[in-house]
């Protein structure tokens, strides 16, 4: 009878115990999972400041742009068709930073925005040109990793005195999707969208979560890894599917994407929707403009009510929320160049 009363005892505690976690991963952890503060800056030395591995193991990085010395996966689209990096655009820049309404440039970073009109529809265009892609950061709302956790890409772009910023994937919605954030992989279970890879040396690449683990993708010197969708371009080419223009993805809607013409040389587009003065696109005239713009790589971040460009502090764009009403939508992540 005593061994039967311990038993019962125990096994009551370790209920009591579940119990427990469960309210805590619901209540708590969900709510914070990790400081998301951290940057792997590793990523971006090379032999010559120090590290011990073989320098021909690094791969081919573009002039003025730094490169890790690991090698990367061979996806679907290895950055310039002819398989050799291209160098980025440089252009001369000051050593005091210098910025317009419409431009911003320093020793490392050149950046223009236009607006354009497509389809009836505003579209905001950034060209970032940057001495590495150091500068081509991500942030998480509150600094944290987790469940639940947002806030406004204009707030976010504050607390991390980004000179421009997007809205990101909006990773916190799901519950799987590679994240790889300033080299640090937050989350390895895989989705079923393709990735957007940001290498250390300045190349984007579209890959597939069936060809590589996050973690490869990590070893390779991934220092950004988004899971949206789906990719844009790539190796220049409009890579939207007919079966991809379906239902919502047909719709006309507010849009935000990421392409790279060449390593360190990239764009930004937001467009707008849903108002009277902008219908908004779908995913193949996103696409279309994107290699219009000349990106070898495009990629489809989140859209709708998340899409949101901000310029040094103000929000470029018309964010529209529930009922279209002209307001920004809090969310997990952003892109930003500072």
């Amino acid at each position: 009878m005593k061994k039967q009363t311990a038993l019962s005892l125990a096994l009551a505690g370790v209920l009591s115990a579940y119990s427990m976690f469960v309210a805590l991963d619901t209540f708590v952890l969900s709510r914070s999972y990790a400081d998301a503060g951290e940057m792997n800056t590793a990523l971006f030395h090379t032999a010559d400041d120090g590290e011990t591995e073989d320098a021909a193991a690094a791969p081919s990085a573009a002039p003025g742009v730094r490169s890790a010395s690991r090698h990367r996966p061979s996806g679907r689209s290895g950055g310039s068709r002819s398989g050799e990096t291209a160098a980025p655009a440089q252009a001369e820049t000051p050593s005091v930073a210098a910025s317009s309404d419409d431009s911003y440039r320093d020793e490392n970073i050149s950046l223009t925005l236009t607006r354009q009109e497509v389809n009836g529809t505003a579209v905001y265009v950034a060209d970032v040109t940057l001495t590495s892609a150091e500068y081509l950061k991500t942030a998480l709302a509150d600094d944290s990793y987790g469940k639940n956790i947002t806030d406004t890409t204009s707030r976010i772009a504050g607390d991390h005195d980004a000179i421009l910023a997007v809205n990101g994937d909006y990773y916190g919605v799901q519950e799987r999707g590679y994240v790889i954030r300033n080299g640090v992989l937050y989350r390895s279970a895989a989705g079923s969208s393709d990735v957007l890879c940001l290498y250390a040396d300045g190349r984007m690449e579209v890959v597939s979560p069936e060809e590589y683990s996050a973690q490869e993708l990590l070893d390779a010197g991934v220092w950004q890894a988004w899971s949206f969708g789906p990719g844009l371009v790539e190796e220049g080419e409009v890579t939207v599917s007919a079966a991809q223009e379906v239902g919502r993805a047909m719709a006309s809607n507010p849009r935000t994407a990421i392409g790279m013409i060449e390593p360190g040389h990239y764009v930004f587009v937001v467009s707008d929707g849903r108002t009277g003065e902008s219908e908004g696109l779908t995913l193949r005239e996103l696409a279309e403009f994107m290699e219009s713009l000349g990106c070898e790589t495009a990629y489809n971040l989140d859209g709708g009510g998340s899409s949101t460009m901000v310029f040094l502090g103000r929000v470029v764009n018309n964010p529209t929320t529930t009922g279209n009403s002209i307001k920004e939508r809090e969310v997990s992540d952003i892109v930003y160049i500072g």
